[in-house]
């Protein structure tokens, strides 16, 4: 299968403080990098990438959004039609987890019902830095129903897992009926695949939709 080919499209945003990592988990994920001075999100970033889930090819758009106030008005727009929610803290950062309350209160007022949260505390790598317990991350992740891990945008620690493991529920949500694919904010598309067929030869009934 073509990397032009897949099944759906999930949409995904990043949301957190400024200065978290958004965006370096955002090239590391879809570009496999790290840049140390990456530039601060003015608006919004956008990058995409083919993954596979349960043997279907799916292609997540992923909006990366700046943190900073003066852009909130511009990227709460971004906010609606999200199938899965990044958000973020820096682990060396007390303030960064503190305005979580915050990023929260706006993903759930802004994304529809059904759209998966997943907390990520960012920069594993300088774990001698340390502002924020594990523990105490994981009992808001918990208190607040959210999946929890810490990663390391800087050296690729678990990255995926936040991504990959975000689309596998969205996926099986569509499975079992949770989302419902009609809805205008699912925050998924199903795609049509097209085949490469002798237009004399009648088409392989797989082949017609996924």
């Amino acid at each position: 299968m073509s990397s032009s080919q897949y099944s759906y499209i999930f949409k995904y945003i990043i949301v957190g403080d400024m200065g978290v990592g958004k965006s370096c988990l955002l090239h590391q994920f879809t570009e496999q990098k790290f840049t140390a001075d990456c530039p601060h999100t003015i608006g919004v970033e956008f990058g995409t990438r083919i993954i596979e889930v349960s043997g279907k090819k799916i292609k997540l758009q992923i909006w990366d959004t700046a943190g900073q106030e003066r852009f909130r008005a511009v990227t709460r727009s971004y906010y609606r039609g999200a199938a899965g929610a990044l958000m973020v803290y820096d682990i060396t950062r007390r303030s960064s987890y503190n305005h979580l309350s915050s990023w929260l209160s706006d993903t759930r007022n802004l994304t529809n019902p059904g759209t998966v949260i997943y907390l990520i505390g960012n920069k594993l790598d300088m774990e001698s830095n340390r502002d924020v317990s594990y523990e105490e991350a994981k009992q808001f992740a918990d208190e607040n129903g959210l999946m929890f891990l810490e990663a390391s945008a800087k050296t690729g620690e678990y990255v995926e897992d936040a991504f990959l493991k975000t689309a596998q529920i969205i996926y099986e949500c569509i499975q079992d009926g949770r989302l419902d694919l009609n809805a205008a904010d699912s925050g998924v598309q199903q795609k049509i695949l097209q085949c490469e067929t002798n237009p004399n030869v009648e088409k392989d009934k797989s082949c017609m939709q996924c």
